[in-house]
């Protein structure tokens, strides 16, 4: 009898969620599971919106932006120094041309349009031909900044400059260009204008 008595109470102590001389129940509590669930869809999530911008940005560049790669192509004109290529958004690097809604004054004090000017003179320059950009990195708009030539070999961001209708900006690369355009009274400089950084700051923020 006390065999048997003594078999019976070592089954009953197997027996999971019988009483404490059974081990705990194995698993993890279902609110524990819900929390590291929530968890790695958080961390899963900000991966993705971090990651967003440099996937777009490589997916239509000949290298990374950020090892000094190029992109070349056919060109879609934003602005005076904002371009499209192959679907993606090129910064040229160095320069700052009036913004498309901005305007300056000339000689006679009369307001006119220097930010649409400076797109055309953009326009125009290019011609519909190729340009091939040297990349450097991204600004703060994830747009690519880059130094573009055309065929020729001409650097585009300093004739921009050189003609007027640009300013050097963040670099002093293109400062002997502004001073020639300065002197000659070339583009905006042939009046007054505000540097289109201050612009922005008065009328985009």
């Amino acid at each position: 009898m006390r065999t048997f008595q003594s078999r019976a109470r070592q089954q009953h102590a197997w027996q999971p969620g019988r009483g404490p001389a059974g081990p705990k129940p194995v698993g993890v509590p279902l609110a524990v599971l819900v929390v590291v669930l929530a968890v790695a869809l958080a961390i899963h999530g900000s991966q993705r919106t971090n990651n967003r911008w440099p996937v777009r940005a490589h997916t239509d560049l000949y290298g990374d932006p950020h090892d000094g790669g190029e992109i070349a192509g056919r060109v879609r004109v934003i602005d005076g120094d904002t371009i499209v290529i192959r679907g993606t958004h090129i910064r040229l690097l160095g320069i700052d041309a009036p913004e498309a809604d901005q305007t300056c004054t000339d000689a006679d004090n009369r307001t006119w349009r220097c930010g649409q000017a400076a797109t055309r003179v953009l326009i125009a320059r290019l011609a519909g031909r190729p340009l091939a950009c040297a990349t450097a990195g991204f600004d703060r708009y994830r747009r690519v900044l880059a130094t573009c030539a055309l065929p020729d070999g001409s650097d585009v961001n300093a004739w921009m400059v050189q003609q007027g209708w640009a300013l050097a900006y963040y670099s002093d690369a293109y400062r002997p260009q502004e001073v020639e355009a300065q002197t000659a009274k070339r583009g905006i400089w042939a009046g007054s204008f505000i540097p289109p950084w201050v612009w922005r700051h008065r009328h985009l923020h």
